[in-house]
This record gives structure tokens, sequence and C-alpha cells, in this order.
């Protein structure tokens, strides 16, 4: 559903926010280490959402990626994937289709607006809080475990 870009930097949002709740930095390496990510791309996504002002990147040896507990609270999924791949989500196609809307529908246009409303109205309403203290409860994980 998400663009890999919105994936990895959601899983590493996460991350980051989970870690910066308990005083930390983290690295890159560190990053992609818990959310099963490639480093390279990782810090590609990582430093458009510092661009937007999603999270805080600081240089040196003792850098590296943090929240602040504002940033952890008023973040949501939406600001995300609205970052890293704008708001088609939100606005396209179901089909992909340049030229659909309410007056040239695909087949699946009716279906798909109350979708995508849905769909929305979710991103926009989860912060990143909500769903850092859903991992560090347990209540949920970043990465596939194996079986």
């Amino acid at each position: 559903m998400f663009s890999k870009a919105a994936e990895h930097g959601i899983k590493a949002i996460i991350y980051i926010a989970t870690q910066s709740m308990e005083g930390k930095r983290v690295k890159i390496g560190e990053v992609s280490e818990h959310t099963a990510t490639p480093e390279a791309f990782t810090a590609k996504v990582l430093g458009t959402l510092t661009k937007y002002k999603i999270l805080q990147s600081i240089k040196g040896p003792y850098g590296g990626f943090q929240m602040s507990e504002r940033q952890i609270e008023d973040v949501k999924v939406a600001d995300i994937v609205k970052a890293l791949d704008g708001d088609q989500i939100f606005t396209g196609c179901a089909l992909g289709l340049s030229a659909c809307n309410h007056l040239n529908p695909c087949p699946m246009h009716e279906r798909f607006v109350a979708i995508r409303s849905e769909l929305k109205s979710m991103m926009e309403s989860t912060t990143i809080h909500d769903l850092a203290t859903g991992l560090i409860a347990g209540e949920s994980v970043l990465m596939r475990t194996e079986q």
C-alpha cells in the first residue's frame, strides 16, 4: 500500500521515537538493524524526514537521530507519508488513471473514494506516540519474527 520509502520511514520513525522516549539518540546502523531496512536507503529517507522537521539529526561522534517529545506527540503517520510520497495516496486513482474524478470515474472510483477517505482519517489521527507506546508495551513489532 505504501511506497518502500514510506514503509521504511514509518518503521524508522517509530523506532527512533521509542529510543528518544528513553533519552537516547540512535545512529543509522542501529535504526537499520532494528527495522530490517537497508542502511543506505534508510539514511536517504531519514534525511528527507529531517528536512521536513519530523525528526532531528545531530552530527558528530555523539550524534545521531532523535525526536523531541513534542515531535513524538505531534507527528502523524500522514505527515511522514506526505513528506516522502506527497499526497497521491489521499487523492490518486485506485487504478492510477490521471483523469479519474467524480465526473470521469474509473470502474473502482466510487468504492475507492470511501476507502481513501477512511485511510486519510486514520493516518491523520494516528500519532507516532500512539505507535511507539504500542511497540514499547509489546503490542506490536517492527520486524517479522521467525516462528
